[in-house]
């Protein structure tokens, strides 16, 4: 399976909507979920707008996340952004900032059901740890599901796994759920290193 990976760009928008399908990945979510409080959110979802909302974000030349395509077809599909893009995480009790570090979050993953269980979500991680590197970032965070103590179904571990973060280099830096570790990765920026 070659394996090859685009920041979601208008031009693979088209792309995007296969990957997700008719109704959205999960339950016309569009990844979205994050960037809004839970009213907005639950507005927009019941009527559709979490769609256009998303697809405002990409024409407005933001590059909100990665497709991974699987031999040339889009295969799965990875959230990263700079921490404070997200509303949603500053109002959860359980992933509050915990210190005042600039840090780059990943929130959602989506695999298609025929390319799951084959590493690429850990692959998608590596990939965005490259992106944000590429735009500064210096340190990645992430709220996977830790599955250790429990069978979760793929709708529930849309932030991914504590297992994939951790082949991919993460570290666990706080727990406030038994479930739910916050999980950090320093890189060293590619803008940096560019300019040393």
């Amino acid at each position: 399976m070659n394996l090859s990976f685009h920041p979601l760009t208008i031009d693979r928008w088209k792309d995007f909507e296969n990957l997700f399908g008719e109704r959205g990945a999960c339950a016309g979510c569009w990844c979205m979920y994050w960037f809004m409080n839970k009213k907005e959110y639950d507005e927009k979802r019941s009527d559709g707008r979490t769609k256009k909302e998303m697809k405002k974000i990409v024409t407005d030349n933001v590059e909100p996340g990665i497709i991974v395509y699987a031999d040339n077809k889009p295969a799965g599909w990875i959230a990263i952004q700079p921490r404070e893009k997200y509303p949603r995480l500053s109002h959860s009790k359980i992933l509050q900032p915990i210190d005042d570090k600039p840090v780059w979050s990943i929130v959602c993953f989506f695999v298609h059901k025929d390319y799951r269980k084959m590493g690429i979500s850990v692959e998608l991680i590596k990939n965005a740890c490259s992106f944000a590197a590429s735009k500064g970032g210096m340190i990645i965070e992430a709220y996977p599901t830790d599955t250790r103590t429990k069978n979760s179904a793929p709708v529930f571990i849309y932030t991914g796994t504590f297992s994939a973060f951790k082949k991919a280099g993460f570290k666990e830096v706080v727990r406030r759920s038994e479930t739910r570790p916050i999980m950090r990765k320093k890189l060293k920026s590619k803008n940096l290193e560019a300019n040393n």
